[in-house]
C-alpha cells in the first residue's frame, strides 16, 4: 500500500515558506520532476523540518501518467463569477513547501532548495507563512473549525487505494489579501454574518446568512477537504494563506465557483473584505512513488 507524504499531516509546525518554481523552457521536465523528487535526501535538507513536494497537473501526467490521477487539471484560467472581485490563476510547474518550529531552519533549507534546483527550474513566487494565535486567522476567527481529525482527514486529503495515484493527494493553492482597513471597521455582528460564526466561540449562526463564508463554502454540501492554512505578511499587507487538501479535484473546484457566485448562486460577502490574488493546483504524489522517481533518475 501506498503512503502519502507525512508532511500534510504534520500538524504544530509554527513557520512556513511556499516556493512555486517555473520549469525552464530549455530544460527537461523528467530531470527536473527527479530534481524535486530528490530534495528529501539529507544532502539536501536541514533537519527540523518538513517537506511537501508537488507538481502542476499535466507535468505530473507527462511524466508519471501511471501514477496520475483521472482528470486533474491546474488553475490554468482565472475564475468568474457573480462577485466584482474574480480568482486570479497563477499556476507554476512545481510546489515545495517547507515548515518547521522556527523560520531559521525554513529559510536555510528554502534557500538549499533554490539553489539545487537551479539550472532546470526558477523560482516564481516565494511566500512566508506564520501560525496567527494557534488557530486563528487575520480576521480573529477561529479556522479550520470543520477540518476532519487526523485519523478522518486520510481518507479526505488522498486519492483512495486502488485508484490511480493512491495516497497522492490535491492541493489547492491560494493567496487571499485581507482588507483589514475595511474588515476592522466593521462591527462584531457584520463580521460574524459575513463569516457565518459567532467570533467568541466560533458556533454556526442558525440560520447561516446565504451569502456567509460557511454557507457558501458547505462541506456537507460540496464535499470534505483538510486545511492546514497559515497568515502571512506585513503590518500593511496581509492575510491568508489557503492550502487545502483533498483526494479529488471536485470538491475544491466546487467551493471556488460557489464562492465567486457562479450561475445564479449568490458570491460569498468574504470576498467584499479579501481577494485571492494567487491560485494553483498541483498534484501531491505519494512518498513512494516520489521517492521512485527519484531513484530513476540515479539509475
Amino acid at each position: 500500500m501506498a503512503s502519502p507524504q507525512t508532511g500534510i499531516f504534520a500538524l504544530g509546525t509554527a513557520a512556513h515558506a511556499y516556493l512555486e518554481f517555473d520549469v525552464i523552457p530549455s530544460a527537461d521536465a523528467a530531470i527536473a520532476v527527479s530534481s524535486v523528487a530528490r530534495l528529501r535526501e539529507p544532502r539536501t535538507t536541514i533537519g527540523g523540518v518538513n517537506l511537501v513536494a508537488g507538481y502542476r497537473p499535466e507535468l505530473w501526467a507527462i511524466v508519471a501518467p501511471d501514477a496520475a490521477p483521472a482528470g486533474v487539471v491546474g488553475f490554468n484560467e482565472p475564475i468568474h463569477g457573480g462577485s466584482d472581485r474574480d480568482m486570479a490563476a497563477t499556476q507554476h510547474d512545481i510546489v515545495v513547501w517547507i515548515a518547521g518550529a522556527s523560520y531559521d531552519v525554513v529559510f536555510d533549507t528554502s534557500r538549499a532548495i533554490v539553489a539545487e534546483l537551479m539550472g532546470c527550474a526558477t523560482l516564481a513566487h516565494e511566500i512566508v507563512g506564520w501560525q496567527y494565535h494557534h488557530d486563528r486567522d487575520l480576521t480573529g476567527f477561529e479556522d479550520g473549525t470543520e477540518n476532519p481529525s487526523i485519523v478522518e482527514a486520510m481518507s479526505v486529503a488522498l486519492v483512495p487505494s486502488g485508484l490511480v495515484g493512491e495516497a497522492s493527494s490535491l492541493l489547492l493553492l491560494q493567496q487571499w489579501e485581507h482588507d483589514a482597513t475595511s474588515w476592522e471597521a466593521l462591527p462584531i455582528g457584520s463580521q460574524e454574518s459575513i463569516i457565518g460564526r459567532r467570533k467568541s466561540d466560533s458556533e454556526e449562526l442558525d440560520p447561516k446568512p446565504p451569502m456567509s463564508h460557511v454557507a457558501r463554502t458547505d462541506q456537507d454540501r460540496f464535499g470534505k477537504i483538510f486545511r492546514r492554512n497559515v497568515a502571512y505578511g506585513s503590518v500593511t499587507d496581509h492575510g491568508t494563506i489557503f492550502v487545502g487538501f483533498c483526494g479529488s479535484q471536485g470538491p475544491l473546484a466546487r467551493m471556488l465557483e460557489s464562492m465567486v457566485g457562479r450561475g445564479s448562486e449568490p458570491p460569498d460577502h468574504l470576498m467584499t473584505v479579501a481577494r485571492a490574488v494567487t491560485g494553483a493546483y498541483y498534484v501531491i504524489p505519494s512518498a513512494d512513488r516520489l521517492a521512485a522517481f527519484g531513484a530513476e533518475d540515479r539509475a
